[in-house]
């Protein structure tokens, strides 16, 4: 990460005589996700900044093991399954990933059912230059609250800021703000289920769920806290299914037709879970990637026990934003764009179709394959492009 993305979160402190601000830094877990600070409006001043996205980092055992020769044998190191698209990520003024496991501790790590990563996926995301995740996902309480809190221990220790999952009440009711160009973006992440794991005991903030009115009121919330941009993850959809399902049709229409005056209160939906690349639409106005697919996973098996080699094909979802003309106005998307990805399981590393494509027929009919799931509700005709 670099200091144009190095946040800090900020708390008003109302002196009734100086009328003065106190700020902390985002170093203090407690206030790490609270982001209660006003920032001053940027209309007409501030630069526009690019945001990627990507899908699912879901270490199985082969991942684990394919980590852990990285390192040699001592330890793991994720870094060098990520370099392929690391250009992409550290080249975003703000970048967000798919968190979807937690953490073991002292090597007791497991892959499926079950999932329990090593920390050292945190370093990995860091190093590529991700500046945030979501968490929330239907694995967050594979280990109950104490896989939760190793995980956003080691994102924070790691400087990757998260949203979606929380080791306390304060946490948990606070909202994620970033900088990005000059825009302060609030990151907002909720899943369809925990795969039946309850919420811990007298934790019922643990894990977002998806709620129609939750996610609205927390978005209005971000806008009061200062943010320009609000960017909702979903972990959401069927498995193994290209094109959206009706559940996620009918919350993605509901979520972007909702409006606080004349400016929506959600500015982008980014999609995770399916294991699939789908389709990204502009709903309202407002795009949203219904699926990205599985960024890191190994080889992946779908419901009939079959190897289905779409378990490791992703896209990368770019978009530019512009500042409003005026203040109070909406920062618009200027450029949409989508840059289609592959999980070579051989050696274990993300493949960047565009800039290192395989040019056997496999690697160009993976790139198209993508590319026509992606374009398949008519993207293209509101200007999305295959990116670079």
């Amino acid at each position: 990460m670099t200091t144009r993305t190095r946040q800090t979160t900020c708390a008003l402190a109302f002196i009734l005589l100086a009328g003065l601000t106190a700020c902390q830094a985002a170093g203090d877990p407690s206030a790490r996700t609270r982001g209660n600070a006003a920032p001053s409006s940027s209309a007409g001043k501030a630069r526009g900044f690019t945001l990627v996205a990507s899908g699912d980092v879901l270490p199985h055992d082969s991942i684990i093991r394919l980590a852990g020769a990285d390192a040699g044998g001592t330890g793991y190191d994720f870094r060098p399954m990520l370099a392929g698209v690391k250009p992409v990520v550290s080249g975003a003024d703000l970048a967000l990933c798919h968190m979807e496991t937690v953490y073991g501790a002292n090597g007791d790590y497991t892959g499926y059912p079950a999932f329990k990563s090593p920390p050292q996926v945190a370093d990995a995301l860091a190093d590529t230059g991700y500046d945030g995740c979501s968490t929330a996902s239907n694995h967050t309480l594979d280990d109950g609250a104490a896989g939760i809190h190793r995980t956003l221990d080691a994102l924070d220790r790691a400087g990757v800021r998260h949203a979606g999952s929380a080791r306390t009440a304060q946490e948990g009711a606070g909202t994620t703000l970033l900088r990005a160009g000059g825009a302060h973006v609030a990151h907002l992440a909720y899943t369809y289920g925990t795969n039946g794991f309850p919420l811990p005991e007298g934790q019922p903030w643990a894990v977002n769920v998806i709620d129609h009115d939750r996610i609205l009121a927390d978005a209005r919330t971000a806008r009061k806290e200062g943010a320009d941009v609000v960017v909702v993850s979903l972990h959401w959809g069927s498995e193994w299914q290209d094109a959206p399902d009706a559940q996620q049709l009918d919350l993605g229409q509901r979520l972007t037709a909702a409006r606080t005056g004349a400016r929506p209160d959600i500015d982008l939906i980014i999609g995770t879970h399916a294991h699939v690349p789908q389709a990204y639409e502009k709903v309202n106005g407002t795009w949203i990637v219904y699926g990205m697919g599985d960024q890191l996973a190994g080889a992946m098996v779908n419901h009939q026990g079959a190897h289905d080699p779409r378990g490791n094909e992703s896209s990368i979802a770019r978009f530019t934003f512009a500042p409003p003309a005026r203040e109070g106005a909406r920062w618009k998307v200027t450029k949409a764009e989508f840059i289609p990805q592959w999980f070579d399981v051989g050696p274990g590393r993300v493949v960047n179709l565009n800039e290192a494509i395989d040019r056997r027929a496999t690697g160009t009919q993976v790139r198209d394959r993508i590319r026509d799931v992606v374009l398949s509700r008519g993207a293209a005709e509101d200007g999305l492009v295959m990116g670079q």
